[in-house]
């Protein structure tokens, strides 16, 4: 074999379909030797691109073939090894081994953690694994641009950055060092110095004794100098060839110069700034790297130049033309500002935009044998899509994975952490407990059947921290759980004992390798194994036994509230990636992933700002400056890339392009590359013309639904219950919400983990101030000491003990003086939360008052106390606020545990903050024969009495329907506003058939 005097370098476009065109090239070539592939070698960019030349191989054999030998150069940021044939034999025999991906972040983030101690400054163990994952990206960089540690220390610039960028850089230069003599007592290198190396041993061993076989390197887009020299000695091999996917042929030489890089002008030292956001810098770097001009780059065979695809091609590289030039759009003729083939959709929101693409792909499948590629960078949207395709049993294979946080095993695994390493608050607890893998199998319904009931008892305010505050739960007073508590008891202390060893070594999370072990082991008693299966399953295993094996590398100190976020660090960089099987023709890809692959109808997804392309995340070790001066690319380097990826896959006949308006956090911006193709296309880029009516019609009734306002009607029956004062002004303002209460027996729940509400607030009180009047005999000293125990032992709530413990004190302060002042004035309290019942009006009644006083004149004085301001004058004179009234009705036609007469006096006492003064705690009364908007004393009781009746006679004893929100303004409740569906009628005109647009 002789050397070649000119390069074999080639071209795919991106209209050219790579794989097929690659793989028709080289049987066109080689095939006619039954082994002439099987002897060659096919090096490639990544695993992915190895599959899909593998595949079109497959496509294109008619008898079949021996396939040549497929090797890939790896991709980092895929977390993939170089290939096993540059890595093996006598390449690889004199370079050093490279260190663990695993092992090298868990020593980084501990030396960062070691450096940061010793600083003074400590970090958490997660923020200290964050910056050694960046610090462990930015070194990577460092090491393929080929830039020596030396050069780090050489630069001054540091008079020209800020503190906290001079900071950085200082602390990058202790942690490069001292990471570089660990590595030196290692024998070991980093993986990217170890793949600099790998390349340069292959260029130096094909320079004296080149390979007897073809060689093939295509798909490489990665501009890194050893890579560059790799590819240059490959272009030159006797039987080498190099062939690049999506280099533009049709830019001018003018423009293409202008891309950059530039030289330092020789009287300023200035450089002009490089366009590195252009789709085709980095080939354009790639090829000067290779010392190669464009020129010498010739098509590959098989591809065609003209047609409706060739000069779309064209019209993408004068839509990404760099700014200065965008003028020129106004000069274009129609046909090359025509996007022929490519469409547009604009959803409202993601979830319409996810509704559409499936669609699309749904309706592209019903044409035999046509393949549909879903490129997408954001996940969520690629698993919405995913979600609708199974609607129609179509599984699509999501190639760029989910993380394992996001699967049901990491879902679990972390809220496992989160329960038992935050004092098992009640959310995250029960979200453990109720989560599909625990006791998954036959026992999972008797499972779920006392985790329900645990979730009533756990309602309301958050216990204390700990199991010990779950036990207390058990030890309440509240008679309202009293029969739940007993028969959870038996099944609770089973689980305790479970959960007691984890709680213990969690909370100290001393030793690392015990905690490791605790937390695998509790994990599989809780899900009697099952957490290992699946893909994801046997992906955390593997994580979780990686991890005891380095436990001692594990963080120096690490607090147990953040093992959780430790963790979830670690398994939202895991992909999970389904196994094959999904459907043949149809493929959900990320922007890595998508490279290289073709299909007959491809659908760009997610164009937004922030998506695609995706946000810069800046180097939080390095300043913009530093990393110019070192020679690192420029971050936004990623957007070129993102652009290319877009040219690349809009080559495919068909595309559409999608985007939504809103995402979850609101509007959203459209993708800077989707506003060039409107800008310069105008009305030629055109969009679907169908696409978002069958996205709308899908689920669309053919007629809405009208919802009228709920009235029930129960049978006179049913209408027959006791009833409470405290639910008469219920049935009279909302018969609804009354129904639902007392006829249907439906009661509200408390909120899991509730912040302190006005009624528990109020429940409290009420507890306080009764043990005051019947242990302390209205004690002004006790009540006080009542209420500083109840705030330093039970609340858990620091912001609300805070808040409300100074209001609660001066109201209740308040209370004990003036019942001592009355009493010295001769009003005597009688009774507290005494329970009353009187038969009125043919229906029991009964009520508890909060307090009875036996005033002077010897009548009864009605108290109810308040935490906030009471009803309005007004409610209690139009009859919805009855309860005062009524309870003296009560006194007067009944009794309270014996005790009745007249009532004369009826008030509230409220612990809020006076309207006139500005201390806490006053007394107010509805009742004032001079007031004209209050009731006469001696006719309170009447008036309760005659509007009781009218309810009584109206809904307990007739037939009236139960209307929900009879009088909305007198029921502020929303307890039951979901079940009587009240948006969907409230407020809302009668739709006609006319405006509904029915005959």
């Amino acid at each position: 074999m002789t050397k070649r005097s000119a390069p074999a370098i080639y071209n795919i476009a991106a209209h050219g379909g790579f794989a097929d065109a690659l793989a028709q090239g080289l049987i066109d070539r080689f095939a006619k030797d039954p082994l002439g592939l099987a002897r060659g070698l096919v090096i490639l960019p990544n695993n992915r691109a190895r599959r899909a030349v593998h595949d079109a191989f497959v496509r294109l054999s008619e008898d079949g073939l021996l396939l040549p030998q497929m090797a890939v150069i790896g991709d980092l940021e895929l977390d993939e090894s170089i290939g096993v044939a540059l890595d093996s034999g006598q390449l690889a025999l004199d370079i050093p081994p490279s260190v663990d991906p695993l092992d090298r972040l868990l020593m980084l983030a501990r030396l960062i953690e070691m450096e940061s101690a010793a600083k003074g400054n400590a970090l958490l163990s997660k923020e200290a694994l964050r910056l050694a994952r960046e610090f462990a990206r930015t070194l990577d960089q460092l090491t393929v641009e080929e830039i020596a540690l030396k050069d780090l220390f050489d630069i001054d610039v540091e008079p020209e950055l800020s503190g906290h960028w001079q900071d950085s850089l200082a602390f990058f230069r202790v942690i490069a060092e001292k990471w570089q003599a660990k590595l030196n007592d290692m024998g070991a290198v980093d993986e990217a110095a170890r793949r600099n190396a790998l390349f340069d041993q292959s260029v130096k061993v094909w320079k004296t004794s080149p390979p007897n076989h073809f060689v093939v390197a295509a798909g490489i887009t990665t501009s890194a100098p050893a890579i560059a020299r790799f590819l240059r000695a490959i272009a030159f091999l006797p039987d080498g060839m190099v062939v690049l996917p999506d280099l533009d042929m049709v830019m001018t030489d003018e423009e293409w110069d202008m891309l950059g890089p530039f030289e330092p002008d020789s009287e300023t030292g200035k450089t002009d700034r490089a366009q590195e956001t252009h789709p085709q810098y980095h080939m354009k770097l790639l090829l000067e790297r290779m010392s190669i001009a464009r020129g010498e780059i010739v098509r590959w065979p098989r591809t065609g130049t003209s047609g409706a695809a060739a000069k779309r091609s064209r019209a993408l590289s004068n839509a990404f033309a760099i700014p200065k030039l965008t003028s020129r759009w106004q000069s274009l003729d129609a046909n090359e500002r025509s996007l022929a083939g490519v469409q547009t959709i604009e959803a409202r929101n993601s979830a319409e935009e996810a509704q559409i693409v499936a669609i699309l792909a749904r309706e592209a499948l019903e044409t035999p044998e046509r393949r549909v590629a879903i490129i997408t960078p954001d996940r969520a949207l690629a698993g919405r899509i995913s979600a609708h395709l199974e609607r129609w049993m179509i599984a699509a294979d999501d190639t760029a994975g989910q993380p394992l946080s996001k699967k049901p095993e990491g879902t679990f695994f972390l809220a496992l952490l989160s329960a038992a390493t935050d004092g098992f608050p009640p959310a995250e607890f029960l979200t453990l407990l109720k989560h599909p893998l625990v006791r998954a199998g036959e026992g999972r319904l008797e499972w779920l059947s006392q985790v329900r009931k645990l979730d009533l008892l756990m309602r309301g305010p958050r216990p204390a921290p700990g199991l010990s505050g779950i036990d207390s739960l058990f030890q309440s007073e509240d008679q309202r759980t009293g029969g739940l508590r007993e028969e959870l008891q038996p099944w609770w202390q089973d689980v305790r004992a479970v959960f007691e060893p984890a709680a213990k070594i969690l909370s100290g999370a001393a030793d690392w390798a015990a905690t490791l072990s605790e937390i695998r082991q509790l994990a599989d008693l809780l899900t009697n194994g099952q957490v290992w299966a699946g893909p994801a399953g046997r992906q955390l295993a593997d994580f979780l036994s990686d991890m005891e094996d380095r436990a001692a590398l594990g963080p120096m100190k690490i607090q147990s509230s953040e093992i959780a976020s430790y963790f979830e660090t670690f398994l939202a960089d895991i992909p999970v990636r389904p196994p094959y099987g999904g459907h043949p023709r149809i493929a959900l890809y990320g922007l890595l992933e998508a490279r290289l692959q073709q299909a007959d109808l491809v659908l760009c997804c997610g164009l937004n700002e922030g998506s695609w392309p995706q946000a810069i995340t800046p180097d939080p070790w390095l300043a913009p400056m530093v990393r110019k001066s070192l020679g690192l690319p420029a971050q936004e380097r990623q957007i070129g890339l993102s652009a290319h990826d877009l040219v690349g896959a809009m080559g495919a006949q068909n595309v559409v392009l999608t985007r939504a308006g809103r995402d979850g956090s609101g509007p959203a911006i459209a993708s800077r590359f989707l506003l060039r193709l409107r800008a310069m296309c105008g009305d030629n880029l055109k969009a679907h013309p169908i696409a978002k009516n069958w996205a709308r019609r899908l689920d669309q009734p053919e007629k809405p639904a009208k919802i009228d306002q709920p009235a029930p009607e129960p049978s006179a029956e049913q209408r027959l219950v006791k009833l409470s004062v405290t639910q008469v002004d219920r049935l009279i303002a909302d018969p609804y919400a009354f129904y639902a209460s007392r006829i249907m027996g439906l009661g509200a729940l408390d909120m899991i983990d509730a912040e302190p509400s006005p009624a528990w607030r109020g429940s409290i009180i009420h507890d306080i101030l009764d043990k005051w009047a019947k242990e302390d005999d209205y004690d002004p000293d006790a009540l006080k000491r009542r209420a500083e125990a109840f705030l330093n032992e039970r609340s858990s709530h620091p912001l609300m003990r805070t808040l409300w413990a100074p209001r609660l004190m001066q109201g209740l302060l308040w209370v004990a003086d003036t019942v001592a002042q009355q009493r010295a004035d001769g009003r005597i309290p009688v009774r507290s939360e005494q329970k009353g019942s009187a038969c009125i009006a043919g229906v029991d009644l009964f009520g508890i008052a909060d307090r009875i006083d036996r005033m002077p004149d010897g009548n009864l004085g009605i108290v109810d106390y308040k935490t906030g301001g009471p009803p309005s004058n007004k409610a209690v004179k139009e009859g919805f606020a009855l309860q005062l009234g009524l309870l003296g009705a009560i006194a007067e036609k009944g009794d309270f545990g014996g005790l009745s007469g007249d009532a004369s006096s009826f008030e509230y006492w409220s612990l809020a903050k006076s309207g006139t003064k500005d201390s806490f705690g006053y007394i107010a009364t509805p009742t004032n024969p001079r007031s004209p908007d209050k009731i006469a004393a001696d006719e309170m009781v009447d008036h309760a009495v005659t509007e009781f009746t009218k309810a009584v006679t109206s809904y307990i004893k007739g037939d009236a329907p139960m209307t929900a929100k009879l009088h909305p303004e007198y029921a502020p409740y929303a307890d039951y506003d979901q079940l009587m569906r009240l948006e969907e009628w409230y407020g809302r005109a009668a739709v006609t058939e006319a405006e509904d647009g029915h005959e």
